[in-house]
């Protein structure tokens, strides 16, 4: 049996990984072990962890390492805890390789201890680039960590074979994510709003807004800015999510708190949809907006217009449906009147996802199954 560790740090990123998880865990000749961390374990974004088990997932290890603090140093002593702590459970675990996804700091803290301790590292997603997070430079640097590369994409196929990767370790098999558009029942609205015990009429934005942590946005100013916006578009209603646990999100959530607490009627505001209600809101939103990835990667996948504020997600691959926008009011206005226009609704079903179909986990499963996942290897120099 080839044990398979797929490490999970963020209610987002499980929702992405779900169908792998499935996928590993029902594949003969492999044992899913899951490694759960970060937000998972937080009261204060919702205990997601709990989703993962009543999902029917077995959680191997719990690794906690968030300090109650968003600040620069605060995220750094974080990683050195995950870090100590992710030695502790990949020694006990001994898995054959160890599956990521991303580029976030939690996932560079159980990466490196994954290194020393000689255990192969699996990457997805690699390749992006997001010019406005530090997220961009752990990306990469994880790529450099990983012997085997499932990117979403074929340009970001191309890139991390440019950063020295073996052609032949580098797969191109779409956006994981995407799985769920093909294999997963999602709520209807009225079903959604009965989870939410808030009655949703259309239309209504789905909005996640993070902070960027790298660049000169300030992410009070620009927050303030879009709920400026989402007040020029009284007949939405407005469904708010929580930010990720980076560099200044503890300054957006009582903002974000009081905004949906000064209109009931409209707006709802919560830690944690969990993935399953995200997906469902995201397929039946009249646009996603903010700066998370799933407006940029997921939300053309439903026909699903989206607001990308700021800098954040700045050179991805983007689908038509997707309108730029810079992080101030007027921006943001236009934005918003734009993709809620009946004209550019019709147009969204035409686009095409530069993000693949939504057959990822068997590639990725098969990939697993078959490869010498091996930590040592050589740098492939191009030409």
């Amino acid at each position: 049996m080839r044990r398979v560790t797929v490490f999970t740090g963020t209610r987002a990123e499980y929702g992405l990984l779900y169908w792998l998880m499935k996928e590993i865990d029902s594949r003969l000749g492999l044992e899913l072990q899951i490694i759960v961390s970060g937000m998972h374990l937080s009261p204060e974004f919702g205990e997601t962890w709990r989703q993962i088990e009543a999902d029917g997932f077995r959680i191997d290890a719990k690794v906690e390492m968030l300090l109650s603090s968003d600040t620069p140093l605060g995220v750094v002593k974080s990683m050195g805890l995950g870090t100590i702590g992710f030695a502790d459970a990949l020694d006990r675990l001994r898995p054959d390789v160890l599956v990521v996804l991303g580029d976030r700091f939690e996932a560079l803290a159980v990466v490196q201890a994954a290194l020393i301790l000689r255990i192969p590292v699996a990457h997805l997603h690699g390749g992006e680039i997001t010019e406005g997070a530090y997220d961009d430079a752990i990306r990469h640097a994880i790529t450099k960590m990983a012997s085997l590369h499932f990117v979403a994409a074929e340009p970001y196929r191309q890139r991390v074979i440019q950063m020295g990767e073996s052609p032949a370790r580098v797969f191109n098999v779409g956006a994981v994510g995407l799985d769920h558009v093909t294999r997963s029942s999602l709520l209807s609205a009225d079903e959604l709003a009965r989870s939410l015990k808030f009655p949703l009429r259309a239309p209504y934005l789905l909005v996640t807004y993070h902070p960027v942590t790298l660049g000169e946005e300030d992410p009070i100013i620009a927050f303030q800015a879009l709920l400026q916006a989402l007040d020029a578009f009284p007949h939405c209603q407005v469904i708010l999510t929580y930010p990720n646990a980076d560099n200044g999100s503890r300054t957006i959530i009582p903002l974000l708190e009081d905004y949906a607490r000064a209109r009931p009627e409209r707006v709802v505001a919560l830690p944690s949809l969990g993935f399953y209600r995200y997906l469902s809101a995201l397929a039946t939103a009249s646009a996603v907006v903010g700066n998370s990835s799933s407006g940029i990667i997921e939300a053309p996948a439903f026909k699903v217009p989206t607001v990308n504020i700021g800098t954040r997600q700045r050179g991805r691959l983007a689908a038509d449906s997707v309108v730029h926008c810079e992080p101030d009011f007027p921006a943001i206005q236009q934005a918003l009147a734009e993709v809620l226009s009946t004209e550019f609704r019709v147009k969204c079903q035409d686009v095409r996802n530069p993000y693949g179909q939504g057959s990822a986990a068997v590639a990725i499963t098969d990939a697993l199954t078959r490869f010498d996942s091996a930590v040592q290897k050589h740098f492939h120099d191009l030409g």
